[in-house]
């Protein structure tokens, strides 16, 4: 059952006025006592196939649309669906803590893991909170430490990554918001415990890959991972933000797009119309995903684990010569 579906996306209209239609004809034929019985029945078989035609043919840049909806489940949601016990932890031990970027300690399945990734909001008040679910550098160094303290329990990671990027504003460059970057790049490489990647919704830049160095790399069905946003990719290249459509299509941006590329690993279905349709079967997929390649991965050394995923990151990316 569809819950909380928020806002409509304008390429939801032709969907949503048909099943409009569907109900009001239902309430008729409830009030006067007529049998519509088939034409409703044929009127559900049709909006079922418009259904299925719109959300199979979606491009790069509806796609962006669906994961930013304001109802699509965030970081903490999967946690509280995915796992049990969580213990959030905070602070980076330096400045602050950074709301931004949530994490802690958890049961998945009764194996106790590392979880974490960018927090986004869910109205004004908690987006300012969150900052737009824009992560300081308090925030990456909160991942690290968090990463750091798996690797001494000998925990896996699990990283559930929806960030546009790192917040870019005057503060985080001054508390050294590429230094942090960096160093989270660097430290997720040399870590021997198991770190498995999800980009659930947005993956920006290296505000998402400063999280994002796994063992594995999966991605929800309709999420996007770039090393920029379409519109900011328009922007730079023709000064023109309203091609971001132009520009998605070039970036290949899209969760097909980057397995047959061989940037992710997986990728995770969604329900029909995107995770916040059906924000507990998504969680299901992902959990269930998860669970798969954490099983995988801990039957490894933790030398192998090493070598595994320096390779991995190693062979990104393809060539030719003429």
């Amino acid at each position: 059952m569809a819950i909380n579906q928020g806002p409509i996306l304008e390429f939801e209209k032709p969907v949503v006025e048909l099943e409009k239609q569907i109900e009001e004809i239902k309430q008729f034929s409830h009030e006067k006592g007529i049998d519509m019985e088939e034409q409703i029945l044929a009127l559900e078989a049709k909006a079922h196939s418009l259904r299925l035609e719109v959300y199979k043919n979606l491009t790069s840049l509806q796609r962006m649309q669906v994961v930013r909806h304001s109802k699509r489940p965030t970081c903490l949601d999967y946690i509280g669906m995915i796992t049990t016990d969580f213990i959030e932890l905070h602070g980076d031990r330096g400045f602050r803590d950074d709301p931004a970027m949530v994490g802690g300690v958890a049961l998945l399945d009764g194996i106790p893991v590392t979880i974490m990734g960018p927090q986004k909001g869910r109205d004004t008040k908690d987006n300012i909170y969150r900052n737009f679910g824009l992560p300081h550098p308090e925030g990456y160094r909160k991942a690290l430490r968090l990463m750091q303290q798996a690797e001494k329990f000998r925990r896996p990671i699990i990283s559930l990554v929806d960030v546009v990027g790192a917040y870019c504003g005057i503060q985080a460059e001054e508390r050294g918001q590429a230094e942090a970057l960096a160093r989270n790049i660097r430290e997720m490489a040399n870590l021997t415990v198991p770190v498995i990647v999800v980009i659930t919704g947005e993956g920006g830049s290296g505000g998402a890959l400063a999280v994002g160095v796994g063992n594995r790399v999966l991605m929800m069905e309709n999420a996007w991972y770039s090393v920029i946003s379409p519109e900011g990719c328009a922007s730079i290249l023709w000064k023109d933000a309203s091609r971001a459509t132009e520009a998605a299509a070039a970036l290949q941006i899209t969760a097909s797009s980057l397995l047959s590329n061989g940037i992710i690993d997986e990728i995770i279905p969604e329900p029909l119309g995107g995770a916040h349709k059906n924000p507990a079967e998504a969680g299901i997929s992902l959990k269930a995903s998860i669970n798969k390649h954490l099983k995988a991965l801990m039957q490894l050394s933790p030398e192998k684990l090493l070598a595994e995923r320096y390779e991995r990151f190693r062979n990104y990316g393809k060539y030719f010569e003429n």
